[in-house]
């Protein structure tokens, strides 16, 4: 007799929905991943994997043209971003399609597509070439994940104004990077671009830079970005970001600008939970966008 499989219909596969799918699967139940991003979710794809890779690129540089400090003389070094965002993408691509062989090997399926609820315990997935298909499901798990929070006076272009999800197309190293906002993901970034060879400036709107952390390592950071030349900005909350002919423009809230060649927009994430059938199921939602 061949006892009852569990369905289990997963919305997301970043490591919250993936890792939830391989348990679900080894423990017996019938998994249907349906993710339209790329296995492993933006944290591989466009965020803490990605980035990590180019601080690791901006270290590399730092080292060498520290060498003449230790006596080595060393050729003067030149970056490729366009290059070296390849090979950072390139890694992302691969560990992504590492985790959907694991997720299939472990009986898995998967629907590239996205998924939207439909009613209780049935989702709707429309694939990446169009296809409709209606899923049924015992327990659907949500793991849609975040997005880079932006704000109506300071809309991302893709060009100019960016996410940090958007950097890997930049053709060239900026010549002048604005970042606006301090936290975790804001001075990753601003060191980073500062060891490429970039002129930074970073838009912090509190007392120092990473406020979520430890206070006096936060200070040692702060003090080494000022002593590696980036511009920090301290109670300087933006106001709004514009395009100019040749670059950017943010404006400040006390009416102080700061001119630049791009700007990256580094306030925080959202929750993805828009336009996946939540509230048309009874489910309220926060302004925010949380349940």
């Amino acid at each position: 007799m061949i006892g009852h499989r569990t369905s289990v219909v997963v919305l997301g596969g970043g490591p919250g929905g993936y890792e939830a799918a391989l348990v679900a699967a080894r423990l017996g139940a019938s998994v249907t991943v349906v993710d339209g991003s790329g296995l492993d979710g933006a944290c591989v794809l466009t965020d803490c994997v990605p980035s990590k890779a180019l601080i690791s690129t901006a270290g590399f540089v730092t080292n060498r043209a520290s060498g003449g400090d230790l006596g080595v003389g060393l050729a003067e070094t030149t970056v490729d971003l366009a290059a070296a965002n390849r090979r950072i993408l390139d890694l992302a691509e691969a560990q992504s399609s590492d985790i959907a062989a694991r997720l299939t090997g472990d009986g898995v399926r998967i629907v590239r597509g996205t998924g939207t609820l439909i009613g209780a315990g049935a989702v709707r997935a429309v694939g990446v070439d169009d296809t409709v298909e209606d899923l049924e499901a015992e327990v659907v798990l949500l793991a849609t994940g975040s997005t880079p929070r932006t704000v109506p006076t300071a809309q991302p272009d893709g060009e100019r104004i960016l996410t940090w999800q958007q950097v890997y197309d930049l053709p060239e190293l900026p010549e002048h990077v604005v970042v606006v906002g301090s936290g975790v993901t804001g001075a990753e970034f601003a060191h980073a671009y500062l060891g490429l060879g970039c002129e930074v400036t970073l838009v912090s709107s509190r007392d120092r830079v990473l406020p979520g952390e430890d206070a006096d390592a936060a200070t040692v950071i702060e003090d080494v970005f000022r002593r590696d030349g980036m511009e920090v900005l301290g109670r300087s909350r933006m106001a709004s970001v514009e395009r100019t002919d040749d670059g950017v423009c943010v404006t400040l809230t006390d009416g102080r600008t700061v001119m630049g060649s791009h700007a990256l927009l580094a306030v925080g994430s959202v929750a993805q939970t828009s336009g996946i059938g939540l509230v048309e199921n009874g489910i309220a939602l926060t302004e925010s966008g949380h349940i």
